[in-house]
């Protein structure tokens, strides 16, 4: 896809994205796009968020606020282990950038509450979290994430489909903001996944950490068996020699097509399968193996970059400290654009005329 740059850096464009720091990142978060992000960050000058403000759209209470610091490390980590090169990566954190709020606070007025209230994905949120109604911040969660996209004047966001309608949202919003006040924000694409979502172990939903049916990017070749072996598979298949569609909703099989690297393994498990002459036992087995070759290279870089102590808390302070310097430029960018900055101007100046 071409996007057309925006960025200030005129060179080449910018893509943001990142996670709330509710834990490790696991398969889904990769294929959802960290994949992305990997592929394209030759291409683009990307930013990665970590989304702590998000995370109390949820999780607001203290125990989850004190894990902030652990979390971001593991994700960053993850990050890296998959494939991001720190060379090409500015990686942050939300709470460190509070010009964010700012602009949070001017995109408010620029969209209805019933047009956020027609996203899915937040009602949802509320009820993986446990939660009977959905909080102010919650309904909010789009907008604030408009102005992590818009304050580093992002051309493009790698997103799974589950978030396509929230850079809707951002796009709506810079379209108002452009109207009203003067082009200043580039109206970012966005850029999905291959996989738009995928199935948890358990085979019932997505892939979550909440629902305990995740298998982790830093999961150890043991912890691996032990879930695949585990995994949910198609109930109406009793035996072994009862013939079966491997296409047909399980999940063993869509591991197998995303994550098996052998091709021909994979097609003559499914051939088996159809003839039933394969068990259910074997396929796990050459799955854990699969994706035991698929991880490994991770778990040895994630070990390298954790070999270096301080390295990831370094990252996450430049880079906290250069977003923040480009935040405060499109702050004062929005201001002026709006005519905000103008009424104090004309203060000071009648002011100064007064004591002269």
């Amino acid at each position: 896809m071409a996007v057309v740059t925006h960025s200030t850096s005129n060179t080449r464009p910018r893509i943001l994205t990142g996670d709330r720091p509710t834990g490790r990142l696991h398969l889904g978060h990769f294929v959802g796009s960290l994949e992305n992000r990997v592929a394209l960050q030759r291409d683009f000058d990307s930013f990665f968020i970590v989304a702590d403000l998000h995370l109390l759209t949820t999780r607001p209470e203290r125990a989850e606020i004190e894990q902030i610091g652990a979390r971001a490390r593991e994700m960053v980590l993850d990050a890296l282990a998959a494939g991001i090169d720190p060379e090409h990566a500015v990686f942050y954190l939300q709470s460190g950038v509070p010009e964010v709020c700012i602009l949070n606070t001017l995109f408010q007025s620029l969209v209805s509450v019933p047009r956020l209230e027609r996203i899915p994905s937040l009602k949802e949120m509320a009820r993986s979290a446990g939660r009977q109604e959905m909080s102010y911040a919650l309904l909010g969660y789009p907008v604030l994430q408009s102005a992590d996209v818009l304050c580093v004047r992002a051309d493009a966001v790698p997103v799974g489909k589950d978030n396509h309608a929230h850079i809707e949202i951002t796009q709506e919003i810079a379209r108002r903001f452009n109207h009203l006040y003067g082009e200043l924000f580039p109206v970012p694409q966005a850029l999905l996944s291959d996989t738009p979502l995928l199935v948890g172990t358990d085979g019932q939903a997505k892939m979550s950490k909440s629902l305990d049916n995740a298998i982790y990017l830093a999961d150890d070749q043991p912890t691996v068996r032990r879930k695949v072996m585990a995994m949910f598979t198609d109930p109406s298949r009793v035996r072994a020699d009862v013939p079966a569609d491997p296409d047909n909703g399980n999940p063993v099989f869509r591991y197998h097509d995303l994550f098996n690297d052998d091709r021909a393994d994979v097609e003559e498990l499914k051939a088996r399968y159809r003839r039933g002459a394969v068990g259910d036992v074997e396929v796990k087995e050459r799955l854990a193996a699969a994706l035991d070759r698929f991880l490994a290279p991770m778990r040895e870089r994630r070990a390298a970059y954790e070999a270096r102590p301080g390295l990831v808390e370094e990252m996450l302070l430049a880079g906290t400290e250069r977003v923040r310097a480009e935040t405060q430029e499109t702050v004062d960018l929005a201001l002026n654009a709006m005519g905000l900055s103008a009424t104090l101007r004309r203060m000071r100046g009648k002011v100064e005329r007064s004591h002269r």
